[in-house]
């Protein structure tokens, strides 16, 4: 397919990264609402937004590609039209446009225009009729398709998505946001509604699958009451007697009443180490401190009676002298001795089955908030009553780094749950069925047409419809599991629950919460309400397809665009982690899916992870690992479509970031790998999704969380070239890639000076890798971490002032600052490095940017500048000069005011932020925190400052400045 014309798209030349990345940031926040990933929980998501960005920048063609054809479109023009293209782009990964079908529509036209371009290019290619039909898009295809984000906004953005996966929880969440809501997109709901609410008015909008998503809603609610009638007698009110008034007088406005308890609060035990108390179960707790909100403190007090104790609930802030806790880093201390419990003698203690628990605290609601309650006889008998049917009996993985549960002697996913736990979650997961059955008859007695087929069977009536409810039902009883395990804690802070996956991991837990299902904190209904509003951003607008399958050996990509966020290394052990909702899961939709939900566990043998553990050493994890990935990667290359590039993203581990730069273990060896398997790598762009804001320093957070790889199958006759070779192309396309990235010349937003490095192993690696081999002077393959090096270094060239038009007094400074930043350094020295630049220690003097005398010379600091600079009356402004008063002006007065000045220099414009990104550069080599992030935020704000100098009337005055 060599002679296939396929342009440049948008994704390999240049994107709007700042807005992807403040945007995407943003999506994580936790006030994001009605968003997808409340159908269930998944590790590690990429934004939902920043697939939507990069998707729609990898089906766009490139405005720039008409030049490469020989056609007729300048510079300038290919500007302005990818310019709309951002603008496109800025609109799509707002949030609050996950809806806006003017804004999509614009996108999906964007698509078709492109897509129509390139058909018109193929036209007489002996394929055409098979990949350039210019009446349907070609599908797309995720093969590592995870929580689903990737497939969802490919399918938001008006394409037939396939989504796939080895993991069934992962396969499973897919159908629940792209395959299953279009078949029944336009569906009335048949359910009943529950009692008290009123019809929904005849002319109700069912549009998508809001009829699915009310049905989900009503069968769950008619599932609560259900449940309600049969263990509701395990979680009784708590009646507030005249006796606990007298001990707690701050309780008189509920005396007589029945309150609902929200949770329990016990506390683990195991016998104390010490002869003389050796009947006493020893309370296991971090901090007995149940509310720290302002004027609603309160804590545990454990009170001690002779060989005893039991526990009282005390308002108000907990003394000086009072028991912080019984457990700490180096181990627990029992509270009758004093004898120290190191944790070796716990987990001892733990694994010979002696570990217990004791009731600690009651949390009830009450009008005002949370009522914090001493436990009672009556409430820990309640809870001794249930007695659970079943139990999951598999195994937790022996895996000490992400499970540290089997340490203590809790040994399988039973385990993780009280009795009482077990039976709700059981009695919710067979109602799911019971729901099933109930919504089957029901929309057939609505008139919904039976073809008696399930889902898994490809049915569309009446029976694959009650199937549907019922996934979504199963989905929310195993996403409530998170919730309701032995392992959640309580916030004091927030006063809830804090739930089991707050990481990637199942950590052990001393004093848990037990949670009522009933209660208005936490209960199973809220994970059925947190689905159904999460239909609102699922866009059922195209047939698509979530499949369990191997992405080494799939054939679903051939001829499909492929975007993949594959699992790196050790970082996540999805099917360990998974089992955990696996056995509710399966237990609820087994008879939907009896192959998805097969076996006992999730599979495991063929999972992409290094996990040293399940291989035996860390060597033999690292090669399965790599050698699967590149099997997987060559089926990409393979099989994609040969018109669009592939994206992939690379999820870095904290440990790999740092000091603005990658280390070579998981990254060099990833590009090495992607190579291998037959990929040119055509950009590289780093997104970031965990940054607090926009202000970004250098360290082990600075660095992008993942990096979008694209790639484009490599030409099979594809020759070698000399490393001399390779450095001179390096020399020639290397800035006009940098160019487009910082900005220069576009509207768009550029690169912060962070992501730079980052992003500009894109144009450098292309070139690296579009070659069969870079051949080094002795013969030998140039490897992937060389090559770098030299990339990096055609960076630092390309950013330097003295490879630009930099004036004699911006090249001394640049260098001056170089070797002594802001100290004073000998004037002998200053007056020779200033004569090699064409200027004098006098004249960078009078221009007004170092202090000279006493033999020493020295950088003025930009807050040392004159505070009413004005450059139209400056005789002798340098760059330098310039770039430094903007940092003032940004720094003290804001954006506007940086504007204002920009505007009466906007011939300067261009070379101010060349010499921020090059001095941000230097200050990260060199460690310099404070002074690189002042360079990093002129950068970041460039946009709006370039804005506001528009602003104040001066935008005829542009010289080149660029918009």
């Amino acid at each position: 397919m060599t002679d296939i014309k396929s342009p440049k798209k948008l994704i390999e030349v240049a994107l709007p990264l700042d807005d992807i990345n403040v945007a995407s940031t943003n999506e994580k926040q936790p006030f994001t609402r009605n968003h997808p990933r409340s159908i269930h929980i998944w590790w590690a998501r990429r934004p939902f937004v920043t697939a939507r960005a990069i998707l729609f920048a990898q089906l766009v063609n490139d405005p720039g590609y008409q030049r490469e054809l020989g056609y007729g479109v300048n510079k300038k023009e290919a500007e302005i039209k990818r310019e709309k293209l951002f603008q496109i782009i800025r609109d799509l990964v707002k949030w609050e446009n996950t809806n806006n079908e003017e804004v999509l529509n614009r996108a999906r036209e964007a698509i078709w225009e492109s897509w129509r371009e390139t058909c018109h290019l193929n036209r007489n290619h002996p394929q055409a009729a098979e990949l350039f039909n210019p009446d349907k898009l070609p599908a797309f295809h995720d093969p590592f398709a995870g929580g689903g984000a990737i497939p969802l906004e490919a399918q938001r953005l008006g394409l037939e998505s396939y989504a796939s996966d080895l993991n069934p929880v992962a396969v499973m969440i897919n159908k629940a946001m792209i395959e299953i809501p279009p078949k029944f997109a336009g569906q009335k709901p048949v359910g009943p509604l529950p009692e008290g609410e009123k019809q929904p008015d005849m002319m109700e909008d069912w549009a998508g699958a809001k009829g699915l998503a009310e049905d989900v809603r009503r069968y769950g609610h008619w599932m609560r009451e259900e449940a309600f009638e049969r263990i509701g007698h395990l979680y009784p009110k708590i009646k507030i007697t005249p006796k606990m008034v007298a001990e707690r007088p701050d309780l008189k406005a509920y005396e007589g009443e029945e309150l609902t308890v929200i949770a329990w609060l016990w506390a683990r035990t195991v016998k104390s180490p010490n002869p003389a108390f050796s009947d006493v179960d020893v309370p296991l707790v971090r901090s007995f401190v149940l509310s720290s909100k302002k004027g609603k403190e309160a804590w545990v007090e454990p009170v001690i009676e002779g060989n005893t104790y039991h526990f009282e609930v005390r308002m108000g802030k907990q003394p000086a002298d009072a028991i912080a806790g019984t457990v700490e880093r180096t181990g627990a201390t029992c509270i009758m001795s004093q004898t120290a419990m190191p944790f070796k003698y716990v987990r001892e203690e733990g694994k010979a089955g002696r570990m217990g628990e004791r009731l600690m605290a009651i949390v009830a609601e009450g009008n005002r908030g949370r009522v914090y309650l001493s436990p009672t006889e009556e409430m820990i008998q309640v809870a001794r009553k249930a007695q659970p049917e079943w139990k999951p009996e598999h195994n937790l993985p022996v895996n000490p780094r992400d499970f540290k549960t089997p340490n203590y002697g809790l040994n399988t996913f039973g385990d993780l749950f009280t009795p009482r736990q077990l039976v709700a979650l059981t009695t919710f997961s067979d109602l799911v069925q019971e729901a099933r059955e109930k919504a089957i008859a029901d929309a057939k007695a609505a008139g919904l047409p039976d073809d008696g087929q399930g889902l898994a069977q490809g049915g569309s009536g009446a029976t694959a419809y009650g199937e549907a409810i019922s996934v979504y039902l199963g989905l929310a009883t195993s996403r409530w599991s998170d919730m309701s395990n032995s392992v959640c804690s309580w916030n004091s802070t927030n006063q809830n629950v804090r739930a089991l996956f707050a990481r990637q991991a199942i950590p052990m837990n001393w004093d848990f919460v037990e949670l009522s299902p009933f209660s208005k904190v936490g209960p199973w209904f809220s994970s059925v309400e947190s689905i159904f509003n999460a239909f609102a951003s699922i866009p059922a607008n195209t047939a698509s397809y979530s499949l369990q399958v191997d992405a080494a050996t799939s054939d679903h990509a051939q001829n499909k665009i492929v975007s993949c966020d594959p699992p790196y290394y050790d970082n996540i052990g999805y099917a360990d982690l998974s089992d955990f909702f696996y056995i509710w899961l399966r237990r609820s939709l087994r008879n939907i899916y009896p192959a998805l939900f097969g076996t006992m566990a999730v599979p495991k043998a063929e999972e992409l992870v290094a996990t040293p553990y399940r291989h035996g050493s860390k060597e033999k994890a690292e090669t399965f690992f790599m050698d699967g990935m590149t099997r997987a990667i060559h089926n990409m290359a393979e099989k994609s479509h040969p018109a669009f590039p592939v994206s992939i993203y690379y999820a870095f581990k904290q440990s790999e970031t740092k000091e603005g730069s990658t280390t070579s273990t998981g990254w060099v060896t990833f590009l090495e790998a992607v190579i291998q398997a037959g990929f040119s790598i055509d950009g590289t762009w780093p997104v970031r999704t965990e940054r607090e804001g926009r202000s970004i320093g250098i360290g082990s957070n600075a660095l992008a969380s993942s990096i979008v790889l694209v790639c484009r199958k490599r030409e099979a006759n594809a020759e070698s070239i000399s490393r001399r070779d390779f450095q001179r192309q390096l020399r020639e396309e290397m800035p006009e890639a940098l160019e487009t990235m910082i900005g220069g010349q576009t509207g768009q937003t550029p690169i912060a000076p962070v992501d730079l490095a980052q992003a500009a192993i894109g144009p450098g690696m292309a070139i690296f890798s579009k070659y069969e081999a870079v051949l080094n002077q002795d013969g030998s393959k140039m490897s992937v971490h060389d090559a770098l090096v030299l990339i990096n270094r055609a960076i630092t060239e390309y950013l330097s002032p003295e490879s630009g038009s930099f004036d004699a007094d911006t090249q001394f400074c640049a260098n001056w600052f170089d070797q002594y930043g802001w100290s004073a350094g000998p004037f002998g020295e200053a007056d020779t490095l200033s004569r090699a630049k064409g200027t004098s220690v006098d004249g960078v003097r009078e221009a007004g940017v170092v202090e000279s005398g006493g033999g020493k010379v020295r950088l003025l600091k930009w807050s040392e500048y004159e505070a009413d600079w004005d450059p139209t009356r400056d005789q002798r402004t340098p760059i330098w000069e310039a770039c430094h008063q903007m940092i003032r002006r940004l720094n003290n007065q804001g954006e506007s005011a940086a504007g204002e000045l920009l505007a009466k220099m906007p011939e300067k414009g261009e070379s101010i932020r060349q010499l921020a990104y090059h001095l941000y550069t230097l200050c990260e080599r060199k460690k310099w925190a404070e002074e690189a992030r002042a360079y990093n935020e002129l950068i970041g704000s460039w946009h709006a400052i370039v804005a506001a100098s528009h602003e104040v009337g001066h935008a005829g005055e542009q010289h080149g400045l660029d918009f």
